[in-house]
């Protein structure tokens, strides 16, 4: 069985040494016997399904309460008592509205627990139905759960890959993955077939393998299956999903009410046998008609007593405030799925917050370009690129073909940006160099995408760009109709060339070539990395003559430079050429890529979202602490952090240390003539998934509290991150989109996933938000905070209440009085008298300095000693005063007095 042990290393070893581990053969593929006799090894190829737990058993939890368990016990006791007495239908009165108030109650608890179990179910949606395997040296089509390891399965465009797959030959140029399922990364994956030296790689860095579930978008490959079943990524997420099932997840409020209910009932169960062992002398009093009825008499008063103690309409009134919290919080676009989320979100202390569409855009923007404007350098300042180049800022962050385009240096906008030479053959290189399509969606308002994200940035742009003519052309574009707006300039340049040839992308050349023929005139445009194009130019277009000039020694130098300074910026860098070819040939190949013409260079970026940074600064002024957390690169990840604040701790600026170094740095580099690499960012506050599983048990728990960035993570590093924050008493809100999220979405305080995220993340969550904006988080913690403040005030308000009720019973039952209150009119006041009232304070709205205050403590009481000796108080004035009464109006009720006690709470 160990010659076929699912391989953890694939990624690591050689092609050969993949089959010889397997035994399996890539040309004849599996024999089926060989098929069969593996399949009973390892079973199927199929996430099993977790055996649903009973409806009952969801049922018989809710009631798993202490303070449910007196109420139940005193409905039962008031029933028998009832009966006993020949109450009739009058005995039903009393337990029947007690266990309405608990069914009603129970209905929220079942109906939370049954989503939060979809999440797993709709794992098993990601996986493939059918797949492509050699068998016995035939290709057929089989249902993916019968895949073993070893078999041979190919992949084409469209396909969800069946199980963990090693690549080993890729047919064409190039073969892509979209592995956003996993990685939350919407950029496809360019996949290889090279060995990935890095033993402990994580996921995104194995691009020898392909994954279960994720779809193939570009090429064809063939591989073999190394991971099946629960032994696949997919798996193990699924794996790590029963597992945080299976801890406590109990909210802040609901251990505060815990806690509070075992202290009441602790005092309930010695108030109620103390009044009925005062009264023991008075059982045989004649007025009760004999020793068992006298008995059965201070029975009922004690079980009037529990009731009195027990505030039967907080469960009611709790409910209704977080009911009422959830529909504010979706104005503000944030979706509640579990009730409980609202409180909660009131001491989050920690926000880990994903990078891609919630602190950024996820909308890849071009937002600079460079071009040539002359060949010429000036001799005064021979490295300066300001008399050579002419750089320009594009702005937008949307998908909208509108944005003004405007020289750097000057800080201008560019009137007709189409009639400068080098922008004009950017935008054509643009439109017909690409696959993508841009369209509008008149339902959302909004421009959607379909393609690779670079390429729709070059789409946008070419259409920010324009047409060359009339002076009024920008204007004109402005009036069309959005549909024909999205892809105008895009459908012209299709118009004017037409494509005839394409040489596709590989990792090789490191580009993408489209031969196209205008009036008889053939042209390779061609886009891709700037160092493989720069090095096959020997022409660049400039701005100042509109025409081909040679490229100079030191010019290319200054524009290595340049676009060198866009990548440290983490600017996604693509540079642009194009080739006059002979008029006769329809056919473009790689030879054909070489004595380019340069057109520019381009810097691309998902940019930050323009709210998150004043977001950010509410969080450090509410004591919230942000940590990103993210599958990118560190650079990237490290790029945008800068942008956002989350380098400054001090909340003044810039990080100190990191103004301190970045002087000192500059300054060292500049004297021993060397480029500046790398964002600067304040020391031991980023680190990578790899540097995190380095280090030890102490290393990550230090980690855990201090870095504010961590990047090329994995499932497992954002659940142990969150568990590591959790078990030093913080309250942790976790964001997510992909599938890999599920597990610390689940195990966290609170998990928060995106709209346009998976099921599986939206399932697993308890609030799901509409615009997938770090801002809305921001906005429902204020709403958290606001509520718990109210949920503060109706408790209290309710003990207080009920404190009154019990010191009047119980003075009437020491002195030996008629029953002052029985126990459905104490139902009426604890539910009707005060939770109206109580009802009406979850409606208060928000202080204004809420978000200047630091996050409560999760064991903060709800009523700590100085209130209960103050509603001790209020409340033994409210008894003795209807105690009072009742001597001479037997009817009276406690919320006759109800006013005197709620003037001296809004004085407290």
């Amino acid at each position: 069985q160990t010659q076929f042990l699912p391989m953890e290393d694939a990624h690591a070893k050689t092609i050969a040494e993949v089959f010889a581990q397997l035994r399996a053969n890539p040309v004849e593929g599996l024999s089926s016997e060989e098929v069969k006799r593996r399949r009973k090894i390892w079973g199927t190829n199929e996430l099993p399904c977790r055996p649903k737990k009973p409806f009952w058993k969801l049922v018989l939890k809710q009631f798993d309460d202490l303070l449910v368990k007196i109420l139940i016990a005193a409905a039962v006791i008031s029933f028998f008592l009832g009966v006993a007495n020949d109450e009739g239908s009058y005995a039903l009165v009393e337990p029947g509205v007690i266990l309405i108030i608990l069914v009603a109650n129970a209905s929220v608890g079942v109906l939370t627990e049954t989503n939060a179990a979809k999440a797993i179910e709709e794992l098993g949606s990601y996986q493939a139905d059918v797949a492509t395997v050699l068998r016995d040296g035939n290709l057929r089509v089989f249902p993916s759960a019968e895949l073993v390891p070893g078999d041979v399965v190919e992949l084409a465009v469209g396909d969800k890959i069946p199980a963990d797959v090693r690549l080993w030959n890729i047919k064409g140029s190039s073969f892509r993955v979209d592995q956003a399922l996993l990685t939350g990364e919407s950029d496809s994956v360019l996949k290889s077939v090279e060995v990935i030296s890095i033993l402990r790689a994580v996921l995104q860095d194995k691009t020898c393998m392909a994954y279960s579930g994720t779809v193939v978008t570009a090429g064809r490959a063939r591989g073999v299956v190394v991971g099946t079943g629960m032994r696949t990524a997919i798996g193990k997420i699924q794996d790590a999903m029963n597992s945080v099932d299976n801890t406590d997840d109990t909210t802040p409020l609901k251990r505060k009410l815990d806690e509070f209910g075992t202290v009441l009932s602790k005092l309930i169960a010695v108030i109620c046998g103390l009044v009925w062992i005062v009264n023991i002398g008075h059982f045989s009093d004649p007025a009760h008609g004999g020793m068992l009825r006298g008995a059965i008499h201070y029975l009922k008063i004690a079980v009037a007593l529990a009731v009195a103690a027990i505030p039967e309409g907080l469960p009611a009134v709790v409910t209704t405030c977080l009911a009422l919290g959830t529909r504010k919080m979706a104005k503000k676009n944030a979706i509640v799925r579990t009730l409980s989320a609202v409180e909660t979100l009131g001491c989050t202390s920690v926000i880990c917050s994903d990078k891609t569409g919630t602190v950024t855009t996820n909308i890849m923007m071009v937002t600079q370009v460079c071009v040539v404007n002359s060949v010429e350098i000036s001799v005064e300042n021979q490295t300066s690129p300001a008399n050579c180049l002419t750089e320009y800022k594009v702005a937008g962050n949307s998908y909208a073909p509108d944005g003004n385009i405007s020289e750097i240096l000057t800080d201008k906008p560019v009137d007709r940006p189409a009639n400068l030479a080098s922008l004009l053959h950017f935008a054509i290189c643009s439109s017909l160099c690409n696959e993508s399509f841009l369209s509008y969606d008149r339902t959302t308002g909004s421009f959607k995408k379909i393609g690779e994200s670079t390429e729709v940035a070059l789409r946008v742009l070419a259409e920010k760009i324009g047409l060359p003519g009339f002076d009024n052309m920008t204007r004109a574009l402005a009036h069309l109709d959005m549909e024909e707006r999205a892809t105008y300039c895009a459908t012209y340049w299709r118009g004017q060339f037409e494509r005839v040839s394409t040489v596709e992308f590989d990792r090789d050349r490191k580009m993408m070539s489209v031969l196209a023929k205008r009036k008889g005139q053939s042209i390779l445009f061609t886009k891709g990395s700037p160092e493989a194009i720069l090095r096959r130019c020997t022409q660049v277009l400039t701005n100042s003559k509109g025409v081909a000039e040679p490229i100079t020694s030191q010019l290319r130098e200054i524009l290595i430079e340049r676009y060198q300074t866009y990548a440290r910026k983490s600017l996604r860098v693509l540079a642009l050429a194009m080739r006059p070819l002979i008029s006769e040939q329809d056919r473009a190949c790689v030879e054909d890529e070489d004595g380019l013409t340069l057109l520019g260079f381009c810097g691309m970026v998902d940019p930050p979202r323009p709210e998150v940074k004043k977001a950010v600064d509410v969080c450090r002024a509410a004591g919230i602490r942000v940590v990103m957390v993210t599958g990118d690169n560190k650079l990237t990840a490290e790029a945008v952090a800068n942008h956002v604040g989350l380098d400054d701790i001090m909340g003044g600026g810039s990080h100190p240390t990191t103004s301190i170094l970045a002087r000192k740095m500059t300054a060292e580099a500049a004297a021993a003539g060397l480029p500046m690499t790398g964002i600067l960012f304040p020391p031991k506050k980023s680190c990578t998934g790899q540097d995190f599983d380095a280090m030890d048990l102490q290393a990550q728990n230090d980690a855990a509290s201090s870095i504010s960035v961590f990047s090329r993570v994995e499932p497992q590093h954002k659940t142990r991150l969150v568990e590591l924050l959790k078990a030093r008493g913080q309250v942790v809100a976790m964001t997510g989109d992909g599938v890999n999220d599920a597990p610390a979405l689940r195990c966290a305080d609170i998990g928060i996933a995106m709209g346009s995220g998976t099921a599986v993340a939206k399932y697993a969550a308890d609030i799901v938000l509409a615009d997938d904006n770090f801002a809305s988080i921001v906005t429902a913690v204020a709403e958290g905070r606001a509520i718990f403040i109210n949920i503060k005030q109706f408790v209290r308000y309710m003990v207080s209440s009920n404190i009154g009720e019990v010191v009047c019973i119980f003075i009437a039952a020491a002195l030996g009085m008629p029953e002052t209150l029985c126990p459905v009119q104490l139902l009426w006041v604890n539910l009707v008298t005060d939770g109206l009232p109580a009802t009406a304070l979850g409606f208060n709205k928000p202080e204004q300095d809420i978000m200047q205050r630091r996050p409560r403590q999760p064991d903060e009481p709800i009523v700590d000693r100085w209130l209960l000796v103050r509603y001790i108080t209020v409340g033994a004035y409210v008894g003795l005063a209807n105690c009072c009464f009742s001597l001479k109006t037997p009817v009276c009720s406690v919320s006759y007095v109800n006013p005197c006690f709620r003037i001296a709470l809004k004085n407290k």
